[in-house]
Parts: C-alpha cells; sequence; structure tokens
C-alpha cells in the first residue's frame, strides 16, 4: 500500500515536471523575443560585426 502511494506521488511528480518545464521554457524565450529592437538590416549588420571580432590578427 505505502509503496503504491509513493509511486502515486512519483508519477505525480514526473507528470508535472514533464509539464511545467516546457511551459517556463516557452515563457523565458518569449520574454527574451519580447525585448529585441528592430532594427534596419544596415544597423543590423554592423552590430554583426562588431559582435564577431576576429582573433587571428
Amino acid at each position: 500500500m505505502v509503496s503504491l502511494q509513493i509511486g502515486s506521488v512519483f508519477v505525480l511528480v514526473f507528470l508535472a515536471l514533464a509539464v511545467l518545464a516546457p511551459v517556463a521554457l516557452y515563457a523565458l524565450v518569449r520574454s527574451e523575443h519580447d525585448q529585441r529592437s528592430a532594427m534596419s538590416r544596415s544597423d543590423g549588420e554592423r552590430v554583426a560585426r562588431r559582435d564577431s571580432r576576429d582573433e587571428r590578427r
């Protein structure tokens, strides 16, 4: 009887994590998406060049 209760608790915790983890990940990605700034193509290219330095020089 006790092992059945422990098994049931384990299954409930596993199902809760299986549902909550993707929802939390979605919320984090969505909040990052909302914080982005829109820019023109030339501004984007300039920012990309500034972000990637060539360390071979």
